[in-house]
């Protein structure tokens, strides 16, 4: 059962337990959100949405950070007026070892090999 959000600024996520790789990987298949991972993967902290650059509108960009929050790759807090996000590395980890890493591996070596 997701979370439920207490207050209109609380936004719902997986608990842990309802993390499913199903949906990790329909997450990261789309290259938006792969990109998403990979700039909070090298950042390793928390990033604002307004921090990313995606060649997408704004409400198509606000989809893809839902979509990985609700499959629980990331987690999104606001501070302030800012809508941070950050990944959960340590649930994926530990449900799914090594899985994260070699993901982003794959990713770093395509956008090498694509000259991306």
């Amino acid at each position: 059962m997701t979370t439920a959000a207490t207050t209109s600024r609380d936004l719902p996520h997986p608990a842990r337990d309802e993390i499913r790789l199903e949906g990790i990987l329909h997450a990261l298949a789309d290259p938006m959100r792969l990109q998403i991972v990979r700039e909070l993967a090298t950042d390793g902290g928390e990033l604002s949405c307004s921090r990313f650059d995606l060649p997408v509108t704004k409400s198509t960009t606000t989809h893809h950070f839902r979509v990985l929050r609700e499959s629980g790759v990331i987690r999104q807090i606001y501070r302030g007026t800012a809508k941070m996000n950050a990944l959960r590395r340590d649930d994926l980890d530990g449900l799914f070892p090594g899985l994260l890493d070699t993901l982003l591996d794959a990713a770093a070596r395509q956008a090498f090999r694509l000259g991306d």
